[in-house]
């Protein structure tokens, strides 16, 4: 009975945080960003302070899909969690790169870079929308 509990238990916040996850970057990518774009002159401005202080919440949301990820997987190993291993895994490296590498040089590019670079920022978000959203979908379809 507690070994059922427990496993609900991690399905839930493991599904719960994934979704948040996946709901965030649908908001951002297709509703806030289009809209800045409209309604600020200096959109790249704008971009920054919405993006100032996300990277901690979206690191602490990764690790929690690890940890509750690998508790399940340990309960119960299956093909499935290894595919969503591998996507949670290539999501995690695009995160890296984006907060890591590619942030820094926006946030310091000339305005000359900078289109190349907003385009290589949407390109990753898309990536990783799409990384996340087949994990999830992965999860309820198998």
């Amino acid at each position: 009975m507690i070994r059922v509990m427990v496993t609900r238990a991690l399905v839930l916040i493991h599904a719960g945080v994934a979704a948040l996850w996946l709901g965030s970057m649908a908001y951002s990518l297709f509703v806030v960003q289009p809209k800045l774009r409209a309604i600020a002159q200096d959109h790249e401005d704008a971009q920054r302070t919405l993006a100032h202080g996300n990277r901690r919440p979206v690191v602490a949301m990764i690790t929690v899909l690890w940890v509750t990820g690998i508790a399940l997987t340990a309960r119960q190993p299956s093909a499935t969690a290894a595919a969503k291993a591998g996507l949670l895994a290539a999501a995690t490296a695009v995160f890296w790169w984006v907060s890591w590498r590619g942030w820094p040089r926006r946030v310091f590019a000339l305005p000359a870079e900078l289109p190349a670079l907003q385009r290589r920022f949407r390109a990753a978000a898309l990536a990783m929308f799409a990384l996340v959203g087949a994990a999830f979908a992965i999860s309820y379809l198998w």
